[in-house]
């Protein structure tokens, strides 16, 4: 029998995954077909009952081209929409490599970065992966601005005569 805390993780897991599927416009039955379960099962795991292994999280990211390690990160958040947010991009799980990498680098060490750095250190890049996002809105809104006035300073054309 699950506790409590299991229950809602397998709900908020459930609907990770349900949104997921939303997301991509597939059916119960395509996800169910590619899973190699019947279609119940699947929509057992949907509803946030059952067991999902890692390995079929996995395969389910797979046949979704979603990141696994953001819908296990969406449960822990407590935020079904973060897999949504990681699905195109697989932010969770370029995150997971890139720490993989820091494994390989430092191995044992890892153990002498105090807190307080890593805490700083993944603020910032935070920060600074917000602020990409912030200025690659803003450069197309004033790049469209810019050439929208540009084009209304012009003097007219016989072309844009005609169109008025």
């Amino acid at each position: 029998m699950k506790t409590e805390s299991e229950l809602g993780d397998a709900v908020l897991l459930g609907e990770a995954i349900r949104a997921i599927r939303k997301y991509r416009r597939m059916r119960t039955s395509e996800v169910a077909k590619a899973l190699d379960m019947p279609t119940r099962t699947y929509e057992h795991l949907e509803a946030g009952q059952g067991r999902i292994s890692y390995d079929r999280l996995a395969r389910f990211a797979e046949v979704t081209n979603s990141d696994s390690v953001a819908l296990i990160i969406a449960m822990m958040l407590g935020e079904p929409s973060f897999a949504i947010h990681c699905a195109d991009n697989k932010l969770a799980e370029v995150m997971m490599h890139a720490l993989g990498e820091l494994n390989e680098d430092l191995g044992a060490d890892i153990g002498f970065l105090e807190t307080r750095t890593i805490i700083a250190a993944f603020r910032k890049a935070c920060h600074e992966l917000s602020e990409h996002v912030r200025k690659r809105d803003t450069f197309a809104e004033n790049w469209l601005r810019d050439r929208t006035e540009k084009a209304r300073a012009a003097p007219a054309t016989p072309q844009k005569r005609r169109l008025m």
